[in-house]
């Protein structure tokens, strides 16, 4: 089933500006390369422009965001508010694998991992890279932000939360996520 969602991913509008060397580009690396939450004042106004963009009128799926209390507060101020709130809860370690084995292919723009997920060719394989942000260093601090943020901003949508076991094959957990959406559109 196709729900229409423009599918809005924080990490990957941060990366985009990065990639420009846009001011806010140059400070968000900073804090992005020491696994660190990346200050509101970029990250919500950069959210809240693509937010505004014509294709996230019909709907939107925000992907890794809000990530602290004071982002979840910044879009009610907004008056944006999801309409379910999807967690997807995995263990630390696994987590930590599937960061640790992503891989990019700069050609294609394609994200393998490893283990999970390699590449077709061995052509491939030769050209992927690792993001600087995916490596045991980076991400176990992230993690531990993101175990200090999540509390509160679970408290923030607790009347819209669905919890789902995201350490199951991808097709169960997509099937998870049907369910909390179809629930939606039952009860509209």
């Amino acid at each position: 089933m196709n729900y229409d969602l423009t599918h809005i991913s924080a990490g990957d509008l941060l990366r985009a500006e990065v990639s420009t060397g846009s001011a806010n580009g140059l400070k968000a690396k900073e804090f992005m390369d020491a696994g660190k939450l990346v200050p509101n004042e970029i990250v919500v106004t950069m959210i809240k422009d693509r937010l505004a963009q014509p294709d996230a009128a019909a709907g939107w799926l925000l992907d890794g965001y809000p990530r602290s209390k004071d982002q979840a507060d910044a879009l009610e101020e907004a008056n944006i508010r999801p309409e379910v709130f999807l967690l997807l809860e995995v263990p630390e370690s696994i987590l930590v694998e599937r960061v640790v084995g992503r891989r990019l292919d700069p050609e294609t723009g394609k994200i393998y991992h490893l283990k999970y997920a390699p590449p077709e060719s061995e052509e491939v394989e030769a050209r992927l890279i690792q993001r600087s942000d995916d490596t045991e260093e980076k991400v176990v601090p992230r993690l531990e932000t993101h175990n200090k943020n999540v509390a509160a901003i679970l408290d923030s949508y607790s009347d819209i939360l669905v919890r789902i076991d995201g350490d199951q094959h991808k097709d169960k957990v997509y099937q998870d996520i049907q369910k909390a959406l179809e629930s939606l559109s039952v009860s509209a």
